[in-house]
């Protein structure tokens, strides 16, 4: 006899929208909410689900923020929310999978894979 086992990671995206005007970048957006685990497979069959975050991002600049456990829980359970300023701490840009980079003549920011900038040409800093 033989087991199939795995541990995977795994993201879950809620059916939660908040509209918003957002602090980084000014424009209308909306929150995204969504989870992320580590998931113990038996036989392809999730079993048990450890290690949960709760993340909200912005869909105007793809700020991604990590939501208050607590209120996470109650919209993952269908409460219908208002995710509030004192319940998010912003993520690290850069550690989360995203570089954003500045063009030093111009000003422009972009989290695109851009060596130059597209308005001015100047070499990018990130």
């Amino acid at each position: 006899m033989f087991f199939m086992m795995g541990i995977t990671d795994g993201r879950k995206d809620f059916d939660f929208h908040q509209q918003i005007i957002c602090d980084i970048c000014g424009k209308y957006g909306r929150f995204q909410v969504f989870m992320t685990y580590t998931v113990l497979s038996l036989f392809f069959i999730p079993c048990f689900k450890w290690n949960k975050h709760y993340y909200v991002q912005t869909s105007c600049c793809n700020t991604v923020y990590e939501l208050d456990a607590e209120i996470g829980k109650r919209i993952a359970a269908g409460e219908d929310m208002e995710i509030l300023p004192q319940h998010l701490r912003q993520m690290n840009q850069q550690g989360y999978g995203y570089t954003m980079r500045h063009c030093r003549n111009c000003g422009f920011s972009t989290t695109e894979d851009f060596e130059y900038c597209p308005k001015c040409g100047t070499r990018l800093s990130e």
